[in-house]
């Protein structure tokens, strides 16, 4: 079957990100990482409260470091992805809004990074790995004992200031959709204008 370039490069730009919006790698980890970022985060707040006869005492913190650990590899896969391709235009932001855009966007592989081997140092010190669902298992590093309890700290301050700051971030994008009545939150949705 014969394919023109036109469909060729109509498809490149669907999954890659274009000036005028974000491709399907893109928008696929931003939302699966979005429900990543607030699931763990419920789920860690839900899970500090069990006591050692709950019936999810162990499966809870299990289930968070593994997909804690998912997170941190779509987190360098979605900087990557970032690196390699072009940012959309966002001259329709103002100049202070194109300069907290950055800030927020920049800022959040820091601190999800941060949040993840705080998380990390909580569950190694002891010596034992991280099983990430049975298909593999990342080793601890670092044995130290009482480290496990000021990673504790950071983790939960890392975890709140997190949530905090998506929380402005979607309060942003959706000032920007129904106030501002622009296409930023459109483009994240629905990618690029056929």
């Amino acid at each position: 079957m014969h394919m023109d370039v036109h469909e060729t490069t109509s498809d490149v730009m669907m999954i890659r990100d274009t000036n005028d919006g974000y491709g399907l790698v893109t928008r696929l980890l931003h939302w699966s990482m979005a429900v990543a970022v607030f699931g763990l985060f419920a789920l860690g707040w839900w899970m500090v409260g069990l006591n050692y006869y709950s019936p999810y005492y162990q499966s809870a913190p299990n289930l968070h470091r593994g997909a804690g650990i998912l997170l941190l590899i779509a987190l360098v896969m979605r900087l990557a992805w970032r690196l390699a391709n072009p940012k959309p235009d966002d001259s329709g932001l103002t100049s202070l809004e194109r300069t907290a855009s950055r800030i927020v966007h920049w800022g959040f592989y820091p601190l999800l990074f941060a949040l993840m081997v705080s998380g990390y140092l909580i569950s190694t010190p002891d010596g034992r790995p991280i099983d990430v669902f049975g298909l593999f298992s990342v080793p601890s590093l670092i044995q130290s004992k009482g480290l496990e309890d000021a990673a504790g700290v950071v983790h939960e301050w890392l975890a709140y200031f997190t949530i905090a700051v998506a929380t402005l971030h979607a309060a942003g994008a959706l000032k920007h959709h129904f106030v501002d009545k622009n296409t930023a939150l459109t483009r994240m949705w629905s990618g690029p204008p056929a």
